[in-house]
């Protein structure tokens, strides 16, 4: 069954909230009662992490994952010079 529910929020959050619901075809009620369907839910599913995975957390730093893109382009620019 469904309710009426008056809600008092931002007028910018609204217009934003409208603009992103017509980009993704559906109603702000939808998008809204989608929404808290997914923080209430009592069945949510926990992402099992596995010991593996556990124990390389952290190892890699985003430097030097940021760092192989520099590397690259100084490789490529003494090969073509």
């Amino acid at each position: 069954m469904d309710t009426k529910l008056t809600l008092k929020l931002d007028q910018n959050t609204i217009e934003k909230a409208k603009d992103y619901a017509k980009e993704n075809s559906t109603s702000l009620s939808e998008l809204f009662e989608n929404y808290l369907h997914n923080i209430v839910s009592k069945n949510k599913q926990q992402e099992n992490i596995t010991p593996l995975v556990k124990s390389l957390s952290g190892i890699v730093k985003l430097d030097d994952v940021n760092n192989h893109k520099d590397k690259y382009a100084d490789y490529l620019i003494k090969k073509y010079q």
